[in-house]
């Protein structure tokens, strides 16, 4: 919690109108925030994410210093549904493994994954532990599939209430949600990813040219 507008001013000896201006471009730039009735406190730093390459959350929580932390909510084989089935190019009804992870940064919440990949090219995946093994370097590790590209959609959704619950968040916050078809080097559709991102915590940026 920061000082009072009071005790700044003193501390810095300057007006209340130069503490409020600065105080205000804080909260513009998302370094504090204020809570009506409790004070003026540190915001957490937001995670900035690409759309350029694809780095699982493992790599990229590390690379900013963060420690990853995985917990497994779900795991399991289903059938495909006609949606998914036509996603993944694949028949209805077709077994698929089902995995929904709660990914963590420094033991703070920060996404939902579900995966949904096709069975028949990675039998026995669920063996595993995801807490401690990548779901991305098992399929390398293990299977020798490469996810070579992807596409993808993103959109602005509010965290229902089991969601926001999970994320420590509140119920109608903003998520970021994205669906995910991750393909191998020949082409062919290995997962369908649906991430819901913490809004408060990821920045999704892109570098556009002319």
């Amino acid at each position: 919690m920061l000082p009072t507008e009071t005790s700044l001013m003193e501390q810095h000896q300057v007006s209340r109108a130069t503490v409020r201006q600065a105080l205000d471009e804080l909260v513009r730039e998302g370094l504090i925030y204020r809570e009506q009735g409790r004070g003026t406190f540190v915001a957490h730093p937001t995670v900035q994410q690409g759309l350029v390459r694809i780095v699982s959350f493992t790599e990229d929580m590390r690379r900013r210093g963060f420690a990853p932390g995985t917990e497994v909510l779900a795991s399991g084989l289903i059938a495909a549904t006609p949606e998914l089935a036509k996603t993944l190019d694949i028949k209805p009804g077709e077994e698929l493994a089902r995995i929904e992870r709660l990914r963590l940064a420094d033991g703070e919440p920060m996404s939902i994954e579900i995966s949904y990949l096709v069975h028949r090219y990675c039998q026995g995946i669920l063996q595993l532990d995801y807490a401690d093994n990548p779901l991305r370097e098992v399929l390398e590790r293990q299977y020798r599939i490469r996810i070579a590209r992807a596409t993808q959609a993103i959109r602005a959704i509010d965290a229902s209430p089991s969601v926001a619950d999970t994320l420590t968040v509140q119920a109608g916050d903003a998520l970021l949600f994205i669906e995910r078809v991750s393909l191998t080097d020949y082409g062919v559709p290995i997962e369908f990813l649906r991430i819901c991102h913490r809004g408060d915590r990821y920045v999704l940026y892109n570098e556009l040219q002319g």
